[in-house]
């Protein structure tokens, strides 16, 4: 089958919900999305009952071409340092593999590492998700027949997005979902820092912690008021107090988002799984 005429499935895949956009391709082309919503169900990994609803949702998809996002609720990241030295895939993979150890100990042995475009001058960043999750959703793609584009996680897919709007000298970067927030700053083309939380506030007074946390740990405030590139679709009324410091740049008003990336729905609109 050209590629051209597959079927194309991207999904965000989160711990409480699934969202799915379908491309079909025809004749005449057709697009249709959904977004469903599931609970967790005690004593079973967060990801078992998302993926038992991605399978009852995706149906017959044989031949299709799937993308998966993965919310942030399933990995783990670190930056990691420049390092001259390194040479072949096999070293910044050993690297980055004992970067996360230091940083998360030895539980990084049971997930998956992939990491960033590397540059001996800026490092890089690394993104770990349990590896039995991501076995499963491999299986889950073989078994029915569909062909897997990419595997991403959520910070990975956003950044790549929208980084060409951000400040070339500094930036600093939040990105929310329900329940969690991952923020991340750059320097000079340079990953600094990326924290990834659960948001036990409201998302304005989370994030606001978030900032000034880490710009207190790290000396990393510059100006009097910093910009703070976000991208919150759940949140679409989320704003800053005027005198804290801190100035939003919503993303989600620079250009539209990918159309399976999780957005505000009120309830109502939610399927429930």
């Amino acid at each position: 089958m050209s590629l051209l005429w597959r079927d194309r499935i991207q999904v965000f895949f989160a711990p409480e919900r699934v969202d799915l956009v379908r491309s079909y391709r025809a004749i005449k082309p057709r697009q249709v999305g959904r977004h469903v919503v599931c609970e967790r169900i005690p004593g079973v990994p967060a990801w078992e009952p998302a993926l038992t609803l991605l399978k009852q949702l995706t149906g017959d998809g044989a031949g299709a071409e799937i993308s998966i996002v993965i919310s942030n609720h399933f990995v783990r990241y670190a930056v990691i340092p420049p390092q001259s030295r390194i040479e072949t895939p096999a070293e910044l993979y050993a690297y980055a593999a004992f970067q996360m150890r230091e940083v998360y100990g030895e539980r990084a042995a049971a997930w998956s590492l992939s990491v960033s475009s590397w540059d001996p001058g800026t490092g890089a960043v690394c993104a770990a998700i349990e590896h039995t999750l991501v076995e499963q959703l491999q299986e889950f793609v073989a078994r029915h027949k569909m062909r897997l584009k990419n595997m991403e996680p959520y910070l990975a897919g956003a950044f790549d997005h929208w980084y060409k709007r951000f400040d070339n000298s500094r930036a600093w970067f939040a990105l929310i979902e329900t329940g969690r927030l991952c923020l991340a700053s750059l320097e000079d083309g340079a990953w600094r820092r990326i924290s990834n939380q659960r948001m036990w506030h409201n998302a304005e007074d989370g994030l606001l912690a978030a900032l000034e946390r880490e710009a207190l740990l790290f000396s990393a405030r510059r100006e009097v008021v910093e910009r703070v590139y976000l991208f919150a679709p759940e949140y679409p009324e989320l704003n800053l107090p005027a005198d804290c410091g801190w100035r939003i740049i919503p993303l989600q008003n620079e250009g539209p988002a990918p159309p399976h990336y999780p957005h505000y729905l009120p309830a109502v609109v939610a399927e429930a799984g």
